[in-house]
């Protein structure tokens, strides 16, 4: 059996290097490197793909959270609600604007956030809510979007794990405001490096977003707002344009393990992952419910099989986040999660002798 990773970006690299590397080099050739066609063309493709009307590259999907805050015009005393079970870049883009996250409790199923709990987070403060569309499946957004609505508060969506996404027959990213993509190496659309990008129907905010990622500028040297640095590259666009054709093969593919893990897994005892009726998850990340943890990754460990916890401390538990104000037992659903969750090695290389090697390793632990 080959060596089981938990993302093997360099298996799939091999099986489209060819393309992969005149993309490359014909940016290298053109001495274009940051924007210029290939980024607007890898822009107007994932708006196509998105159904969207704009696409904004910029630097990583940390940056494609700020820069849609930034146009939005949230700053010192602002409120955005949003969930505690997700990666840091959620609060921490919230808090260097010196806005307060609020926090709502997940759907235990989910993982996302629970629509019924949203209302009442909602104050005359309450500039945003960004749902996160957790490990690839889509929040419930029907009702996150009915809630906005009527408060008036724009959605900008978390997409940065669930690129490809349905939520009741439409991608997600063009359900609310916003929506946020990273293509860190890692995830389902990955680059060779650091990439996001902020997809919109709304031309007053993709003008805005512009000339944000490039320091508040429309023109060159003039500056009309407060911007930042963070240009999406030549080179990584023109490799992302080649992936891209790839994705929804790619999903298939994940889909397609999912169901043999799904099946592997039947009768055991193991939580499997739950996809509600809403939605088509992606699998950015395949993650099990499991009591005994700790015993487990020790095993997984021992055996050489990779895994991930996503996430052990929940945001409103970190000590960088501690002005959300929120001690331990606030979200008991969240804070749950964090002690089972186990997300398991899911990517497009992942054959079935790895996949049968993963869930026995894991089975016989559960039956000493």
């Amino acid at each position: 059996m080959k060596p089981i990773h938990m993302v093997d970006v360099v298996g799939q690299y091999q099986k489209i290097k060819t393309e992969i590397n005149e993309s490359a080099l014909r940016v290298i050739g053109s001495g274009q490197y940051i924007l210029g066609k290939e980024v607007s063309e890898f822009e107007n493709e994932i708006a196509r793909y998105l159904q969207v009307n704009h696409g904004i590259g910029c630097g990583s999907g940390t940056d494609a959270l700020m820069v849609s805050m930034m146009a939005l015009g949230i700053g010192q005393g602002d409120e955005v609600v949003t969930t505690p079970f997700t990666f840091a870049a959620t609060t921490e883009t919230i808090m260097l604007l010196g806005a307060k996250p609020i926090y709502v409790d997940i759907d235990p199923k989910t993982f996302n956030l629970d629509p019924l709990k949203m209302e009442s987070a909602i104050t005359k403060n309450t500039k945003a809510i960004i749902p996160v569309h957790l490990y690839g499946q889509t929040a419930d957004m029907d009702p996150l979007v009915a809630i906005a609505k009527k408060y008036n508060i724009p959605i900008i969506e978390d997409m940065c794990q669930a690129i490809g996404a349905d939520y009741k027959g439409k991608k997600v990213g063009g359900i609310g405001t916003m929506g946020c993509l990273s293509f860190f190496p890692s995830k389902n659309l990955g680059a060779f490096g650091d990439a996001g990008m902020v997809v919109t129907n709304d031309a007053v905010l993709a003008e805005k977003l512009r000339m944000i990622v490039v320091h508040g500028s429309r023109v060159r040297y003039n500056h009309e707002m407060i911007g930042v640095n963070s240009r999406l590259d030549a080179l990584q666009a023109a490799m992302l344009r080649v992936k891209l054709r790839y994705l929804d093969q790619w999903i298939e593919n994940r889909r397609t393990a999912a169901q043999l893990y799904n099946r592997l897994f039947a009768g055991t005892g193991v939580e499997i992952p739950y996809e509600a009726p809403y939605g088509r998850h992606v699998f950015h990340q395949y993650t099990i419910r499991i009591k005994n943890r700790d015993q487990v990754v020790k095993s997984l460990s021992e055996k050489k099989i990779p895994f991930g916890i996503y996430y052990p401390i929940s945001l409103h538990m970190q000590k960088a986040y501690h002005a959300a104000g929120k001690p331990q037992g606030t979200f008991p659903i969240t804070e749950n999660a964090t002690g089972e969750v186990l997300s398991l090695p899911m990517h497009t290389e992942l054959d079935e002798e790895q996949q049968m090697f993963i869930v026995q390793s894991i089975v016989e632990l559960l039956k000493k």
